[in-house]
């Protein structure tokens, strides 16, 4: 099984009680304001999306991260890898998310979950080049990004919802594990 530990975060596959927390970090409309058109999501659409991410951790090799704080065992949401087929102009390529609860804001476990899995993409899954996607003007997400030092590459329009996009990307020469 995949792990990989952080100083506070266990980052690792998805447990059945996951889902009920999943679901409430998805069901909070704060959370989701910059996710595709800003809908939350209810208990079958996360159990949907956990196992699609699951089934990419078998096809690809890497997948979404179930995000777990050491300190409490609670779980934080999630950080990780997958193919973003919704946006062909970009592939082929790897892009890196996260999602958090809104009670884990502001304490530096989205850039800490993130930079694991960039690690985790460029040293030991062997990619040479990792994305990000993020809507201009989520500022928290942006920070993120700078944090990891991803570069802009380009914009575009999320294909169903048509609001601008920007694609950030580093390759393994530019990272600082």
């Amino acid at each position: 099984m995949t792990e990989i530990r952080t100083p506070r975060l266990l980052l690792r596959r998805w447990y059945n009680h996951d889902l009920a927390p999943m679901a409430d970090i998805n069901a909070d409309p704060e959370v989701m304001r910059w996710i595709d058109d800003g809908s939350v999501l209810d208990l079958d659409a996360t159990a949907e999306a956990i196992e699609r991410w699951e089934d990419e951790w078998d096809e690809e090799g890497f997948g979404i991260f179930a995000v777990e704080l050491l300190a409490s065992g609670e779980l934080a949401g999630f950080a990780g890898l997958s193919v973003p087929e919704y946006l062909p102009e970009v592939l082929p390529a790897v892009a890196i998310s996260w999602r958090l609860g809104s009670s884990f804001w502001g304490q530096g476990y989205a850039s800490e979950a993130a930079h694991a899995t960039l690690e985790f993409a460029l040293q030991d899954r062997g990619l040479d080049r990792v994305i990000s996607i993020d809507r201009p003007g989520n500022e928290a997400s942006e920070n993120v990004v700078r944090k990891l030092g991803m570069k802009p590459e380009s914009e575009t329009a999320h294909p169903l919802y048509g609001f601008p996009l920007s694609v950030h990307a580093i390759d393994l020469t530019e990272f600082e594990a």
